[in-house]
């Protein structure tokens, strides 16, 4: 799960105790975004590429975050799930405009695509 550089491991024991420590749920975005929650418990998301690593793509994730909890979502279901289809209108993005090219404005155009297939 971690690449060869111990600041991978660090960033997890770091995210690990400042959810602990301040009870909230931590989303660290990265390659495979971690999230950690008060309790201890972390996911890694499986879904998402490198053509999410620009400018505007953090903002999107914070706003379907959002959006759920708007929706009622209990928070730990919308980190769990935000992130999730963050990642993965990610891919769908990646499929349509390349990894390269891809910009946050179609990942949000994407979402529609992962919405609809999750019904």
């Amino acid at each position: 799960l971690f690449g060869n550089h111990v600041n991978d491991f660090a960033r997890m024991v770091t995210a690990q105790q400042k959810a602990k420590e301040y009870n909230i749920i931590l989303v660290l975005k990265s390659h495979h975004t971690l999230i950690a929650f008060p309790n201890g418990s972390k996911y890694f998301n499986s879904t998402g590429n490198a053509g999410m690593a620009k400018g505007g793509s953090g903002d999107v994730l914070t706003g379907i975050i959002t959006s759920l909890l708007a929706q009622g979502y209990e928070p730990t279901d919308a980190a769990l799930l935000g992130v999730y289809i963050h990642g993965w209108a990610g891919d769908v993005a990646a499929k349509k405009f390349s990894k390269e090219a891809m910009l946050p404005s179609q990942l949000i155009q994407s979402l529609s695509n992962v919405f609809l297939a999750l019904q």
